[in-house]
């Protein structure tokens, strides 16, 4: 399976620079009590609907076909960073955090966010808590790194961007040092690859996926810190429509 990855509109672009769900004073309200009403609300929104190659998915791990994937090259740096309460998420937006290898081209890292559940499913099952990072190429291709969250110990990585969650919609705090984004990724590389769409309208197709196989661990109170602002922020899994999952060997 070779991805072919579109370039992204220039409105998407602009919006992926301040965040992926940057708010669009022209765009119509939606959430995610209404996710299967998403491509009625907007002309724009039309791919939520009739797209057939949606995200999130449900990984079926005995149907993945196992294959030669490349490694995934990570080469993230410290940067500094915002962390913003959007209305949808808490999101990171990153300034010169590096860039990682994806399908076979680079992507610079934009920004991550969370949801919880996971959005994507592993054999039916959800995780707590799901980082995706959201990545741009050159040509203006959209690739994303899904990180699962567990329930275990504290993540020390994580804690000043759990420590700075702005409680209101609009609010904003600069994180107090620089983060990297390699210091939350799982010690296994291994993972999961599948073309897919932004899981928020517009629901752009022509992103290339890559989910982490390995969990990383999340204390109990830093799950139910995000929880207290958004206690669901997930869209259902979407049919595959013929599409192949692939795993890394």
């Amino acid at each position: 399976m070779k991805f072919t990855i579109r370039a992204i509109t220039l409105a998407t672009a602009m919006a992926l620079s301040n965040g992926i769900h940057a708010a669009d004073t022209n765009a119509p309200h939606w959430g995610y009590g209404e996710a299967g009403k998403w491509g009625d609300l907007s002309a724009e929104f039309k791919e939520c609907k009739l797209g057939k190659e949606q995200s999130p998915i449900d990984i079926q791990t005995k149907a993945a076909e196992k294959t030669k994937l490349a490694a995934i090259g990570f080469n993230y740096k410290a940067g500094a960073g915002d962390v913003v309460n959007n209305g949808h998420t808490i999101q990171v937006n990153l300034t010169d955090a590096g860039s990682a290898k994806l399908a076979g081209s680079d992507y610079q890292l934009l920004q991550f966010h969370f949801h919880t559940p996971s959005e994507e499913k592993v054999d039916g099952k959800n995780f707590p808590l799901v980082a995706h990072l959201v990545h741009k190429s050159a040509a203006g291709g959209l690739g994303v790194v899904g990180v699962m969250f567990k329930e275990g110990k504290e993540n020390a990585a994580l804690k000043p961007v759990f420590d700075a969650m702005p409680a209101k919609e609009g609010g904003k705090a600069a994180l107090k040092a620089n983060l990297n984004a390699a210091d939350f990724l799982p010690a296994d590389k291994g993972y999961y690859a599948f073309k897919g769409s932004l899981t928020t309208p517009p629901c752009s197709e022509g992103v290339a996926w890559q989910v982490m196989k390995q969990p990383v661990e999340l204390s109990k109170g830093q799950i139910e810190a995000f929880r207290k602002l958004y206690k669901m922020n997930a869209r259902p899994v979407q049919p595959l429509n013929g599409r192949k999952v692939q795993v890394s060997s």
